[in-house]
């Protein structure tokens, strides 16, 4: 499969870094000083703004306050945060100007875990601070396509999460998933499906960017 679009728009947990160690870790933490079960709080914050998941966890808490507690505990647990793999190869045949990030996670949190990773940083990227509603509302990826100057249908959203693969669906741009964190069914909204960003070759052209895969699952 051989496409060619003018940007993309890369989701960061579970595409760009491997932070499930941390999110599982802090998660059970949160949730063992707010009488949630651990592995409710996981499976609710996956994908999605912690600002979120505190609110249909505990809506009875200051969700502000509640957010700042949970960024203030993801932060400080960097332990086996990394690049995951063809990740660093894509970003370097990358321009700028034609690539950010598009994450759930705060700016503060973003910028940490892309630091412990040491991964090249966009100048601007677009975090759960930056919108009303986060996915899998389709508010993030268009504001994404924004940044870039361009129009959500020349956009390539890379996604692990069900919630974001349909907010780059709903946000009218193509969307291709990674079975880093959800099954095939799980993602039926990606147009396609690789295994890893290891079964995806990118060249910058003048125009854009040659995006070139294997998938394992098409939409028809």
């Amino acid at each position: 499969m051989k496409l060619h679009v003018r940007g993309i728009l890369f989701d960061m947990d579970g595409v760009l870094v491997s932070s499930l160690g941390s999110v599982e870790r802090s998660w059970t933490k949160w949730g063992a000083m707010r009488n949630v079960d651990g592995a409710l709080a996981i499976k609710t914050a996956h994908g999605q703004r912690a600002i979120e998941t505190v609110r249909k966890l505990r809506p009875d808490l200051n969700d502000v306050e509640e957010l700042k507690l949970i960024e203030e505990i993801e932060i400080a647990d960097k332990d086996d945060i990394e690049v995951l793999q063809g990740v660093q190869g894509i970003l370097a045949a990358l321009p700028e100007k034609y690539w950010t990030i598009v994450t759930s996670a705060t700016e503060k949190l973003a910028r940490s875990r892309l630091g412990y990773a040491g991964l090249a940083i966009p100048s601007h990227i677009i975090t759960a601070d930056m919108v009303t509603d986060g996915k899998p509302h389709p508010e993030p990826y268009l504001k994404g396509a924004a940044l870039l100057g361009l129009k959500p249908e020349d956009c390539l959203v890379i996604e692990d999460s069900s919630s974001g693969a349909i907010a780059g669906h709903a946000a009218g741009c193509k969307v291709l998933a990674t079975l880093f964190s959800h099954t095939v069914k799980e993602l039926a909204a990606a147009d396609w499906i690789v295994q890893s960003l290891e079964d995806v070759t990118v060249r910058g052209k003048e125009d854009g960017v040659e995006v070139e895969f294997e998938p394992v699952f098409q939409k028809k």
